[in-house]
C-alpha cells in the first residue's frame, strides 16, 4: 500500500491478494491432479513425483512459472544424464561414488551462486537430480537407466501439466504485471528526482533512494521472465533492458546532484537561476507524461541548463566547478527521464515508434552484468558437499535401507538455502513443514486412503491439504514450511502406481525426511552461515577491489558495465542495511559515493587518451593515488584518503582549468571535481580555485 492510496485500499489490496493466492493454489492442485492421473494411466512407478514437480514449478505469474519449468526440465536432464554415467562405473566403489555425486553437486551450487538469475535453477535441478537418480540405484545399477528415464518422465508430466493449466486458466502475465510496475517504478524514481533537486530532508531522499534501489532489483528479474511470457501485450526484453539502464544511471546522478546544491547552499553562492531550473524541473517530472508538450519542455530545460554553465571566457573557481558538476547531472537527468518515459509508452503501446537515441540504445541492448562473490559460492558448494557427507557416511556406517532418503533431502535442502547470509531460521521452518507432514501423511495413508477405490473421490479427499499447501506457497512468510511439505508429504502418502502402505516402510521414510533436514540445517550453520554484516561487508569490499583494478589498469573499460554492477550490490545490500549499522543509511551513501568515484575513473581515462602528455602523466599520478586509497581501504577502520591525493588533485585542477581547449578543459574539469568531492568531500576547496 502506498501513501496517497485511498482509504478503502487497506481492506481491499489484502482481500485481492487473497483471492489471488485461492486462484493459484487451485491452479495448482488441478495441475497436480492431471499430471498423477496421466502417470498414474502409463503405468509410471514412483507418480507422486508428478505432483510434486507440479508444486515446485508453480508460480504466481506464467511467464515466470514457465521459464522455472524450462529450466527444471534442462536440469533434470542433465543431471539424470551425469546419474547414469556414474553409478554404473563406480558401484563397486561406494565412497567413491558418493564423493563424485557430492563434487557434482558442489559444482552445481557453485555455478548456481555465481548465476543469480531464474538461469541458476538449470544448476541447482542438475546437481541434486544426479543424486536423487545415483542414490536411489545404488542398489540395483543395471536399473540406473530405467530409474532416470522414469524419474525424467514423471517430471516432464508434472512440468507439461503445469504449462498448460496455468497458461489456460486465469493467467497472470508477466507483460501485465511488469507493464502495471513501471508505471510504479517511475512515479518512485521521479519523486527521488524532485526530493534530490528541491533539496529535501535527507530520511525523504534516503527512502526514496532505498525504494528506487529494489525498483531496479526487480526489473531484472522481469527481464529473466519476459522471453518466456505468452500474452498478447509481449514487451521486448530490449525495451525493459534499456530502462534498466536509464533508470540505473539515476542512483549515483540524483546522489550527486544532491551533494552539489548542499556545497553550493552551504557556500552561500548567489544561484537565482539554478534555482528557478530546479523548481521548473521539477515541475515537469509532475507534468502529465501524455502531454505533447513533454518533449519539447525536456529540450527547452536541456537547453537552459546549457545556457547556465560557466561561460569558458570566464576567470574559474570553485563555485565554478560545481555548478559546472550540477548541470552536467541535471542535462543527464532530464535525458533519463525522457527516455524513461518514452520507454514507458513503448512497453504499453506497440505503436509507439522510439526516437533516434531510444532506438540506437535498444539495438545495442544486452543483459546487464551481475555482482558474483566467488568466495560465496565455495562456502555454499563447500557446505553442500559437507552435508552430503555427513548423511552419507552415517548412511553407509548404519547401513539404514532408508539413508539414501536422508542423503536426498538433506542436498536439496542444502542446495536452496546455502546461498542465504543466515540460512538457518529459513532452513528451521522446512523442518517445520517436513515435521508437519508426518501426522498429516499417516492420517491419510493409514486412515482415509484405504477407504478410497477411485481416483475422483481419491483426488477430492486430498484437496483441503493440497490446496492449504499451495496456499502457503503463494506466500513468501510462509514458501519454507510448504517446501518442507510438498517435498514429504506426496512420498509419505504412498500416492505409488498401487496403494502399499506399510507402517515400518512410513516411519523408516518419516525419520529420513526428518533426519535430513536436520542435518542440512546442522551444517549450514556451521559452514555457511556469515552474518548480514559480513556479507555487506564483501560487497561493499568487491566495490573496493574494483575500483583500485580500474585506477590501475590503463584502458577503456564500460562505465555501464560498471554501474550495473554496483548498482546490483546495491539492490543486494538495501534489504540488509537495517541490520548491519546504527546508521542504516550511511552503508548505502558509501556505496553510492564509490559508483561515482568509478564514473569519474571512466571520465579520467577518456580525458587522458585526448591530453597532452604532461597532462596525462599528471592524470596517472592521480589514479596512482587513487588506487592505494582503495587497496589500503578496511571496513573497520576507515581512513581518510592521503593529503597527497587531494593536493595531487588540486594541482591537475588548476592546470585543466586553464586550458584553452574548451572540449578538454570541461572534460577534465568535471572529472576531477567529481573525483575530489566524492573522495574528500571534509577538504576545503583548492586554494587558488577558491575565490
Amino acid at each position: 500500500m502506498r501513501l496517497n492510496d485511498p482509504p478503502g485500499h487497506l481492506t481491499s489490496e489484502p482481500l485481492w491478494a487473497g483471492l489471488l493466492d485461492a486462484c493459484f493454489s487451485i491452479k495448482t492442485y488441478i495441475a497436480a491432479m492431471l499430471a498423477y492421473y496421466i502417470a498414474l494411466r502409463i503405468g509410471l512407478h514412483r507418480p507422486y513425483w508428478s505432483i510434486i514437480t507440479c508444486y515446485i514449478v508453480a508460480q504466481p505469474l506464467a511467464g515466470a512459472m514457465i521459464s522455472k519449468a524450462a529450466f527444471r526440465m534442462m536440469g533434470t536432464i542433465l543431471g539424470a544424464a551425469v546419474a547414469v554415467f556414474a553409478v554404473p562405473v563406480f558401484v563397486n566403489l561406494p565412497e567413491l561414488l558418493s564423493f563424485i555425486l557430492g563434487l557434482w553437486l558442489a559444482l552445481c551450487t557453485y555455478m548456481a551462486m555465481l548465476d543469480r538469475t531464474p538461469r541458476s535453477y538449470v544448476f541447482l535441478l542438475a546437481g541434486y537430480t544426479a543424486g536423487i537418480v545415483g542414490f536411489a540405484s545404488v542398489n540395483q545399477p543395471d536399473t540406473v537407466f530405467d530409474i532416470a528415464s522414469v524419474r525424467l518422465q514423471e517430471i516432464l508430466i508434472g512440468i507439461a501439466t503445469s504449462a498448460v493449466v496455468h497458461a489456460l486458466i486465469l493467467p497472470r502475465s508477466v507483460s501485465v504485471k511488469l507493464a502495471e510496475r513501471v508505471g510504479d517504478i517511475l512515479r518512485d524514481a521521479e519523486r527521488w528526482s524532485r526530493d534530490a533537486l528541491m533539496a529535501n530532508d535527507v530520511g525523504t531522499l534516503d527512502r526514496d533512494r532505498r525504494r528506487l534501489a529494489l525498483d531496479l532489483h526487480e526489473l531484472h528479474h522481469f527481464a529473466v521472465q519476459l522471453p518466456f511470457d505468452m500474452s498478447r501485450l509481449t514487451i521486448r526484453t530490449a525495451v525493459l533492458r534499456v530502462l534498466q539502464d536509464r533508470l540505473s544511471m539515476l542512483l549515483p546522478l540524483a546522489s550527486g546532484i544532491e551533494d552539489r546544491l548542499s556545497q553550493l547552499t552551504q557556500g552561500n553562492a548567489a544561484l537565482p537561476g539554478i534555482t528557478a531550473l530546479m523548481t521548473d524541473i521539477a515541475a515537469w517530472l509532475e507534468s502529465d507524461p501524455g502531454n505533447p508538450a513533454f518533449l519539447m519542455t525536456a529540450e527547452a530545460l536541456t537547453t537552459r541548463a546549457i545556457g547556465l554553465e560557466p561561460h569558458v571566457d570566464m576567470p574559474w573557481n570553485w563555485q565554478n566547478a560545481l555548478c559546472l558538476s550540477l548541470l552536467d547531472r541535471v542535462q543527464d537527468l532530464i535525458r533519463i527521464h525522457r527516455d524513461a518515459r518514452e520507454l514507458h509508452a513503448m512497453i504499453l503501446s506497440r505503436k509507439v515508434r522510439p526516437s533516434a537515441s531510444v532506438a540506437d540504445a535498444i539495438a545495442k541492448a544486452r543483459a546487464q552484468p551481475l555482482h558474483r562473490d566467488h568466495g560465496l559460492a565455495l562456502r555454499a558448494a563447500l557446505a553442500t558437499l559437507g552435508t552430503l557427507a555427513v548423511t552419507t557416511i552415517m548412511w553407509i556406517a548404519t547401513a539404514w535401507p532408508d539413508g539414501s532418503s536422508a542423503v536426498i533431502i538433506a542436498c536439496i535442502v542444502s542446495a536452496l538455502y546455502s546461498h542465504l547470509d543466515n540460512p538457518g531460521p529459513t532452513a528451521v521452518r522446512v523442518l517445520y513443514g517436513t515435521v508437519a507432514a508426518v501426522p498429516i501423511a499417516a492420517f491419510y495413508a493409514f486412515v482415509l486412503l484405504p477407504q478410497v477405490s477411485e481416483f475422483a473421490v481419491m483426488a477430492t479427499a486430498l484437496a483441503p491439504i493440497l490446496l492449504m499447501m499451495g496456499s502457503l506457497q503463494a506466500r513468501p512468510a510462509t514458501l519454507p514450511f510448504a517446501i518442507g511439505l510438498m517435498l514429504t508429504l506426496p512420498g509419505l502418502l504412498g500416492l505409488n502406481d498401487a496403494y502399499d502402505a506399510d507402517f515400518r516402510t512410513f516411519a523408516n521414510s518419516a525419520i529420513a525426511q526428518v533426519v535430513g533436514v536436520g542435518i542440512a540445517i546442522f551444517i549450514l550453520n556451521i559452514a555457511s552461515s556469515i552474518g548480514t554484516r559480513a556479507s555487506a561487508t564483501r560487497l561493499v569490499r568487491s566495490g573496493w577491489r574494483e575500483l583500485a583494478a580500474m585506477a590501475r589498469v590503463r584502458g577503456a573499460f564500460d562505465p555501464a558495465t560498471w554501474i550495473s554492477r554496483m548498482i546490483d550490490r546495491v539492490g543486494m545490500l538495501t534489504p540488509r542495511l537495517k541490520y548491519i549499522a546504527a546508521d542504516p543509511t550511511q552503508p548505502l551513501l558509501d556505496i553510492l559515493v564509490d559508483t561515482r568515484v568509478g564514473m569519474a575513473i571512466a571520465d579520467l581515462r577518456k580525458f587522458q587518451t585526448g591530453a597532452a602528455p604532461g597532462h596525462a602523466r599528471q592524470i596517472a599520478i592521480v589514479l596512482r593515488h587513487v588506487e592505494q586509497h582503495y587497496t589500503r581501504l578496511r571496513d573497520d577502520r576507515p581512513i581518510d584518503p592521503d593529503p597527497a591525493l587531494v593536493r595531487a588533485v588540486d594541482l591537475v585542477l588548476i592546470r585543466i582549468a586553464a586550458l584553452e581547449n574548451p572540449e578538454q578543459r570541461r572534460l577534465g574539469v568535471l572529472a576531477l571535481t567529481s573525483l575530489r568531492r566524492n573522495l574528500a568531500s571534509y577538504a576545503p576547496p583548492p586554494a587558488r580555485l577558491a575565490a
